[in-house]
């Protein structure tokens, strides 16, 4: 049974990131399924930091957009979702290809909702795990 509260499709969710910083990073979305959210970063020239792997940061920013976004379209319209905490931990280094992201929702309360979002390179080694806490604020 979906989980989404609002309309959601990659089409949408790539739409919403034109002149953010998920554009200028080149986050691509690529899969909305009834409970989860894919996506990918390239590892290029925007991505990497000085040694030639992906940057932390990069895979944090990729884990939040998509923790982010899951949270967003699945509350009602009118409710807002902001972030309260998100951790990652970086596990193996990226060089070359794409890194993608899968966020599942691991509690969706009425005040809170924990995605947890898998990274993993090209060969599909897991490179980061990451969890993230979003505060669900009602209307105003």
């Amino acid at each position: 049974m979906p989980i989404w509260k609002q309309a959601i499709s990659c089409d949408i969710l790539n739409k919403i990131s034109e002149g953010t910083a998920n554009q200028h990073l080149g986050f691509e979305f690529l899969e909305v399924g009834d409970d989860f959210i894919v996506g990918r970063v390239p590892v290029d020239h925007r991505t990497i930091q000085p040694y030639g792997l992906l940057h932390g940061g990069v895979s944090v920013a990729l884990a939040e957009t998509l923790g982010s976004c899951g949270a967003a379209f699945s509350v009602p319209e009118g409710y807002r979702a902001v972030g309260l905490d998100i951790n990652a931990n970086h596990l193996k280094g990226a060089t070359s290809g794409w890194v993608t992201g899968t966020a599942r929702a691991v509690h969706i309360g009425r005040t809170t909702q924990v995605w947890q979002i898998d990274l993993r390179n090209d060969a599909g080694e897991l490179t980061c795990v990451s969890r993230i806490t979003m505060a669900i604020l009602a209307p105003r």
